[in-house]
């Protein structure tokens, strides 16, 4: 798909990072936040958090130890899950290519038709297809990602589903359950503004990313991604003795960021407020790697830095060679093809 670069460099610029950060336990929150502001995503980790009685269904290993098979479920999850991501964004474009000469054709029938009750039901339902129809590519691959990280807010505020919630939207490599969490927790957020800076982030950048991917082939990167993020995670987790819970969607938000940032470098991006210091989309994504590297090194438990990294190493990697992965769903397009028609003889 053609990229109009003048329109992605037009959504770039007004792009801006909130620096904050949010640390919880089980009974009390706390927010710090920073008046410095910088171009960072993050996935909140609560580390060497244990359980009260009102939590008994996260398990926690002793001494830091993550039991192997809890790794080799979590390599395996993540590979039958992207490649189950891929296919079926692969069929679904089959389908919406199929279905849209369909729809021209009922379009045209509703025109020429009479309708007696527009100041009803019709009418409403006229004027939310236009306003959908004037959103924006990325704000239609957006909105139900939105949604449904709203959902899963809401979610955390009931008393009856925290247990729940605990279990399979948070992310701990020594847990009972590990694969389901692992997409889960990407959308799930504990506190009002790690929502908000994350979907800020996910809305700033989802435009650029769509007009050149596609909202088929977005969506299955952004699913993938914050699986593998969730991986990555789980073995830096496992090789340093660290078990505890992640939640967020900082880790596919950060390879979709990057991915912007691989295929247009040159970008000038902005800081909110200080709109004179500017700097090419190509520095910030090597800044913001090296914070994630350095706090991996470092031990760092502020951010999920390794779920950042394994995200941002995600949209470079698909920016280099997304194109040619994508370009091999022909043969499962052709296969599928062969068995709709078979069907439908």
């Amino acid at each position: 798909m053609l990229v109009n670069r003048a329109l992605c460099q037009s959504w770039l610029t007004q792009v801006t990072y909130r620096l904050h950060g949010c640390r919880h336990n089980l009974s009390t929150q706390r927010l710090w936040q920073s008046p410095v502001r910088h171009f960072h995503a993050h996935r909140s980790r609560w580390s060497n958090i244990k359980p009260t009685v009102a939590e008994p269904m996260v398990a926690v290993a002793e001494g830091g130890i993550v039991p192997s098979k809890n790794i080799v479920k979590a390599i395996a999850f993540t590979g039958a899950f992207s490649i189950g991501c891929f296919a079926g964004a692969a069929i679904i474009e089959y389908e919406n290519t199929r279905s849209m000469i369909s729809k021209v054709k009922q379009a045209r029938f509703w025109q020429n038709r009479s309708i007696v009750d527009r100041d009803g039901i019709w009418k409403l339902k006229q004027d939310v297809q236009r306003f959908w129809d004037s959103l924006s590519p990325g704000d239609k691959t957006f909105a139900p990602l939105l949604v449904c990280n709203l959902l899963a807010f809401a979610l955390w505020r009931l008393p009856a589903m925290r247990n729940t919630m605990m279990t399979y939207f948070t992310s701990n490599p020594a847990a009972r359950i590990v694969c389901w969490p692992m997409f889960l927790s990407t959308f799930s957020h504990y506190s009002v503004m790690h929502i908000f800076a994350n979907m800020y982030v996910l809305h700033s950048f989802s435009n650029a990313a769509v007009l050149s991917m596609g909202k088929e082939q977005f969506m299955a990167v952004y699913l993938s991604a914050g699986v593998f993020s969730s991986l990555m995670s789980v073995l830096y987790k496992a090789g340093t003795k660290q078990p505890g819970m992640s939640l967020g969607a900082s880790g596919a938000i950060m390879t979709v960021l990057a991915y912007v940032c691989a295929q247009y470098p040159d970008t000038q991006l902005s800081i909110l407020f200080l709109p004179a210091v500017t700097f090419s989309a190509g520095a910030a994504i090597k800044v913001i790697m090296g914070i994630d590297f350095a706090g991996c090194v470092m031990g760092w438990k502020f951010f999920d830095h390794a779920a950042h990294l394994g995200g941002a190493m995600f949209g470079i990697f698909w920016a280099q060679y997304g194109a040619q992965v994508w370009a091999k769903r022909i043969g499962l397009l052709k296969y599928y093809h062969e068995l709709r028609r078979t069907k439908e003889k």
